[in-house]
């Protein structure tokens, strides 16, 4: 079901242009208009959920699918050195369009892209503690 204000489903609805690179029966992918690095591509079902928390299990699965694919072949054709997969799930961790979508980003050794935070040591007893919490059922 698409969302009429939706800008991917306007996308999907041939209402927005796109530079479509992959598709299938349940995705497509197309080029990022805001690419990080050269070849920057998003991964999108065909049916509308606004986020990981909502996508349906087929469709998640057929993008993992389908950005796995794009990946390869942005290593091989485009001479990736590695590749990022990345998905914001709510305002807060940077979505900004609330349609389900994987962003595939290649990397290469000079490109100028950094992590948003410096990994570091944690607390352990936080570490165990939100452990515990996420731990079962």
């Amino acid at each position: 079901m698409a969302d009429p204000e939706c800008i991917f489903c306007r996308i999907l609805t041939g209402d927005l242009p796109a530079t479509v690179v992959d598709e299938d029966e349940r995705t497509i992918a197309f080029m990022d208009i805001a690419p990080a690095t050269r070849g920057h591509a998003l991964v999108i079902p065909r049916v509308h959920a606004p986020d990981l928390l909502t996508v349906d299990i087929e469709d998640l699965q057929a993008v993992a699918v389908a950005a796995r694919r794009l990946a390869a072949r942005a290593k091989e054709r485009l001479r990736a050195d590695g590749i990022n997969l990345l998905n914001s799930c709510g305002a807060a961790a940077w979505q900004t369009v609330f349609h389900f979508h994987v962003h595939v980003i290649p990397r290469y050794s000079d490109d100028p892209l950094r992590l948003p935070w410096t990994p570091a040591p944690g607390d352990a007893g936080e570490i165990a503690a939100a452990a515990k919490e996420l731990a079962g059922g």
